[in-house]
């Protein structure tokens, strides 16, 4: 990325620093890295916890309410089966005592009746009593047979409907019953999942908030609730991994600023010293790289400043397209200002121009000429006609150190867009980048919203 300090270099760069998005005309869109859906380049269907639960539940409340319904009906059906067998079999006594007294057949009793099953009239010639049931789709039909003295084999034949007429409203009681169940266990399920899902959705905000930079923010306090479940359990290794890190971040930018600091001393004497060399080439190249350590040490202290998040804006009224003329008039003569639409902008004029040096020095260093400053209304957008930013840039976003050169040995270190990236977080505005698509001529741009007044 490019320094800050806005000065030209004679050397144009073949790629630009640091930068965030693709290479369409749009605004860059932040991917994370290792993304699955990202690396594939295609999005995977998401279904949430509520459904999944919901539908877990439904599928088990379904089974037990089939294996209960299944056991009941049979259970129910044998009862009525076992109840039919003994009323048949009262049944054939009393006829067979009638016959034996008075000679007549009641009851429907049949003698040697030929549709008698096989199995009764092999009984019958063991001199048994037995009953029968035969089932045919249909309520069952229940068959009784006793031996007579005489040799012969009576027998009667009955089917109880009005008894099996009961099993069918039990059946439908059953299917009745289970559609509540699953219904219930369904409706249960939405509860409870979507109860579980707005917790770790929160969770995953929290986090995300804690990812992007809010270090006050803390997943245990956004989930709520007094539940001590997983979900509590995964909030507190969030919130305890989110302290440590924001720990160490500390102390490594502490050690950053003191490095910095130690060395701005040094640092000044040194450029004062190159002053007093006599002139000549050899002169020239020392105070040309003391100058550049001066700019490099003064830009990492900003750096750590902001990454501090300490910083305050000193918030003014500002009307924009006035500033922006000056202060490219300054910064960057060649480059061309057009006022759309002005408007009054409420932040902060040093830090403003802060950001609007340093994408105009991205520009001159990384790009080609024309470079077009454009305001309209609340935003600012530099353009100029070069390669563009590289995908890194557009992917990630700015990132110190990182000049968008495979070389180090070209101009700028690397800070300028990160700079301007946290001025920018500070003044509460918007810095995006993008690439012009190479029919519509190309380049690279870097567009700022500012908040109004």
């Amino acid at each position: 990325m490019c320094s800050g300090c806005g000065r030209r270099s004679g050397r144009s760069a073949s790629r630009r620093c640091a930068a965030s998005a693709t290479s369409s005309g749009a605004d860059a869109v932040t991917a994370r890295p290792g993304d699955p859906a990202a690396r594939r380049g295609r999005r995977v269907p998401k279904i949430g916890l509520r459904w999944k639960v919901c539908v877990a539940i439904a599928v088990v409340s379904a089974l037990v309410a089939l294996v209960l319904s299944l056991v009941v009906h049979n259970a129910a059906r044998a009862s009525m089966i076992d109840n039919s067998r003994d009323a048949q079999n009262e049944r054939v006594q009393f006829a067979q005592r009638i016959y034996e007294s008075t000679g007549r057949l009641t009851m429907n009793a049949r003698l040697d009746d030929p549709d008698l099953p096989a199995p009764l009239k092999r009984l019958a010639r063991e001199g048994k009593l037995a009953t029968y049931v035969s089932d045919d789709g249909g309520a069952p039909v229940v068959w009784a047979e006793t031996p007579l003295k005489d040799g012969k084999i009576l027998s009667l034949k009955a089917t109880f409907t009005d008894r099996f007429s009961v099993l069918e409203d039990l059946d439908q009681a059953l299917v009745i019953g289970s559609s509540a169940v699953v219904v219930g266990g369904t409706a249960l399920g939405v509860l409870i999942g979507g109860q579980l899902s707005r917790r770790l959705r929160k969770a995953a905000e929290a986090a995300g908030r804690v990812a992007d930079g809010e270090t006050n923010v803390r997943v245990r306090e956004a989930i709520g609730g007094r539940v001590r479940d997983e979900t509590d359990e995964l909030a507190r290794a969030v919130d305890a991994m989110a302290d440590a890190l924001a720990g160490r971040l500390e102390a490594e930018r502490r050690v950053t600023a003191d490095i910095a600091h130690e060395l701005r001393t040094p640092v000044t004497g040194l450029v004062t010293a190159a002053e007093l060399l006599p002139p000549g080439r050899p002169a020239e190249l020392v105070r040309d790289r003391a100058q550049a350590l001066r700019t490099l040490v003064e830009d990492v202290l900003e750096v750590a400043r902001l990454d501090g998040a300490a910083e305050q804006a000193d918030l003014q009224d500002v009307a924009l397209g006035d500033f922006v003329r000056r202060r490219v008039a300054a910064a960057a003569p060649e480059a061309a200002v057009t006022v759309r639409g002005d408007a009054v902008v409420r932040t902060d004029p040093r830090r403003l121009e802060r950001v609007l040096g340093n994408l105009l020095a991205n520009a001159a260093r990384h790009g080609r000429p024309p470079i077009e400053v454009t305001v309209d209304g609340p935003y600012v957008e530099v353009r100029d006609h070069g390669p563009g930013f590289p995908d890194g840039l557009l992917r990630d976003g700015p990132s110190r150190f990182r000049t968008g050169s495979s070389d180090r040995a070209g101009s700028g270190h690397g800070l300028g867009l990160t700079i301007a990236t946290g001025q920018t977080r500070v003044l509460g505005a918007r810095l995006t980048f993008r690439n012009v698509p190479a029919e519509q001529g190309g380049g690279a741009v870097a567009r700022l919203l500012l908040p109004r007044e």
